[in-house]
């Protein structure tokens, strides 16, 4: 029977699994057997800088930690060797991973949560797919922009026409 200290320490870490994933978006579950340290090394370099955490972690503990939270199915995702990449945004992950996966076949997105509910491998593709909040918010001022630059140009259109009658009618009048 494990001591008190372990089992305190094992509640820790199922507390801060709990919590990463509560705090984030989506979590995504992947596969990580047989990676080099380089590559190893460069998907983690490429998931901080997007501000992903992305910790190895034991499955029961993950399994107990989405349990805590309500989570149903996530539990098939954690077995074999098994990492967390919990985002700040519901993209920067999955993008990272599954391009990650197209390049390296070491690595391979097992499935993910989003907003408290599971998704499959298919479901984190289509996620990675998605435009980011900023490209999405660009776009929406992108739209926002497209009407008044037409209405400019037509009231430009109209004073530059009504200057060219103008300037005609004088001209007329002056010969």
């Amino acid at each position: 029977m494990p001591s008190n200290k372990v089992l305190e320490a094992k509640k820790a870490v199922v507390a801060e699994i709990a919590e990463d994933i509560k705090n984030a978006p989506a979590t995504i579950i992947v596969a990580t057997r047989g990676l080099t340290v380089e590559e190893d090394t460069e998907l983690r370099n490429e998931l901080r800088a997007a501000g992903v955490k992305f910790v190895v972690r034991k499955n029961t503990l993950a399994t107990k930690a989405a349990e805590s939270l309500g989570i149903k199915g996530a539990e098939e995702y954690f077995k074999g060797p098994t990492a967390i990449a919990t985002s700040p945004s519901y993209t920067d992950a999955a993008k990272i991973l599954c391009k990650f996966e197209a390049k390296h076949e070491e690595i391979k997105v097992k499935g993910g949560i989003v907003d408290g509910e599971v998704i499959d491998a298919k479901q984190v593709q289509d996620l990675s797919k998605m435009p980011s909040r900023e490209e999405l918010i660009a776009r929406v001022l992108g739209g926002f922009n497209a009407p008044i630059s037409g209405l400019v140009n037509v009231l430009n259109g109209n004073i530059r026409g009504l200057v060219v009658a103008l300037n005609a009618i004088a001209e007329k009048k002056g010969a």
